[in-house]
């Protein structure tokens, strides 16, 4: 099985560091290998540093299989660029509630909501 570090943000990881804690680089071929190492009844592999802040991976990824390809990916934040797409919106008159004119008015809507 081979394990494939994906970035989030298009590049691929170009550079590669020797470390001293079970792991071997091939700087030519960008190939590196590990041990897994036991956690539990489960295995685990270590990334080195600049792995982790070159493919932005922090404290959770998603895992996938891929052709027997093991591939990690960060995981994006729960509503990242959400704030900039509702200002290009509103920027283009393009946040006005679309079922305004389908919703009925209720007597809290006219006496309790406040804007």
């Amino acid at each position: 099985m081979t394990f494939i570090v994906k970035e989030s943000r298009g590049s691929a990881v170009d550079m590669i560091m020797q470390c001293n804690y079970n792991v071997i680089t091939l700087l030519e071929s960008k190939i590196m290998k590990a041990k897994l190492i036991q956690i539990g009844n489960s295995k685990g592999i270590r990334l080195p540093k600049n792995i982790l802040d070159q493919c932005h991976l922090e404290d959770e990824v998603e895992l996938e299989i891929e052709d027997n390809h093991l591939v990690i990916t960060p995981v994006g934040k729960t509503r990242a660029g959400w704030a900039n797409a509702f200002a290009d919106m509103a920027q283009k008159g393009d946040d006005a509630l679309l079922d305004q004119d389908s919703l009925p008015h209720t007597k809290w809507d006219e006496t309790e909501w406040q804007w």
